[in-house]
């Protein structure tokens, strides 16, 4: 009896919390906007990476195709890329591709995705749709003068069985920042970003959390840990100021399912704050680490208001 009224409270801790924390935003008003170019482009990133097939360390060719993809990409849009490499534990040499557009202040920005895709499948959403986001975000500012540096990086090897590992790009990649001393004041996670859906109980979240959210999955959400609350209430309140898309936020221990499932975890590792952009993965897509996690799957429209919204997020956090 005694355990059963503990995990009551705890229930009831964390969802009086994540209401606390909580922000929302109005929804969106009519249809998803109509294709542009932006739009279009993100449908030809997510596709081109689909094509190369399953990117990850069983299947080393695609992995470093999918590396020689995203640098192209970012060469054509004006940025000198460098390479970190590494090799896995497994023996594979794995690359994160960063580029940087320089500030006058000490003060760094990153914006990072993973470009690997898990065993089985292509990965589309998880994460075609998080570097396409990228893409579009490092062609968007390219030529602009941020106060603090902006750094965008492409991460391999997020997905298992490198997950939560020091073999994830991204844990690499942080863990020399931090080598170097290097004050990034603000990471973004990119992470799933591209599949909505308009029906009721389309959206399932963990434990306490469903009492407190919407039940239909057509909004973007932004999460992170307790230790990153001031840089997620700042990342919401830029989105909404650009964007009327709906977005929904919780800052939550990192025990609670889903808190710490991407690159924003690596950070936390060497004390930086990160936030994590996700449209929450398993808890509303159901082809998540399935091998119909294909390019016809998204919701191209919503994703271009997406990384619209982040372009605001982008501007706020370099200034």
């Amino acid at each position: 009896m005694k355990i059963a009224v503990a995990v009551l409270l705890l229930a009831l801790l964390l969802a009086t919390f994540a209401y606390a924390v909580r922000r929302r935003a109005g929804s969106v008003n009519g249809a998803p906007a109509a294709a542009t170019p932006v739009v279009d482009q993100l449908q030809r990133d997510v596709r081109a990476l689909c094509a190369i097939g399953q990117r990850n360390t069983f299947h080393p060719g695609n992995l470093h195709r999918a590396a020689d993809l995203v640098e192209r990409e970012l060469t054509a849009a004006g940025y000198r890329v460098e390479r970190q490499s590494y090799e896995t534990r497994d023996g594979v040499r794995s690359d994160n591709l960063v580029v940087e557009i320089a500030g006058a202040s000490k003060e760094i920005v990153v914006v990072g995705a993973h470009y690997d895709s898990v065993l089985g499948t292509v990965g589309a959403d998880d994460n075609a749709s998080g570097v396409a986001a990228l893409l579009s975000l490092a062609r968007r500012f390219a030529k602009s003068k941020p106060a603090k540096t902006l750094r965008f990086v492409a991460f391999a090897n997020e997905e298992p069985p490198h997950f939560q590992s020091e073999d994830m790009g991204s844990f690499q990649y942080a863990k020399r920042c931090s080598q170097r001393g290097e004050q990034i004041v603000a990471m973004l996670s990119l992470e799933t970003i591209g599949y909505y859906d308009d029906r009721p109980n389309s959206q399932h979240y963990p434990g306490p959390m469903a009492a407190l959210y919407p039940t239909t999955g057509n909004f973007i959400g932004f999460a992170t840990n307790l230790g990153s609350r001031a840089l997620l209430h700042r990342c919401v309140s830029a989105f909404r100021k650009t964007s009327k898309f709906p977005v929904e936020s919780a800052a939550l221990p990192e025990v609670v399912p889903g808190i710490g499932w991407s690159d924003q975890w690596s950070f936390w590792q060497f004390g930086y704050s990160a936030v994590m952009v996700t449209d929450t993965a398993p808890f509303r897509n159901p082809h998540y680490h399935e091998e119909s996690d294909q390019p016809e799957t998204l919701d191209y429209a919503r994703l271009g208001q997406v990384v619209e919204g982040l372009a605001g997020v982008v501007e706020e956090l370099t200034r």
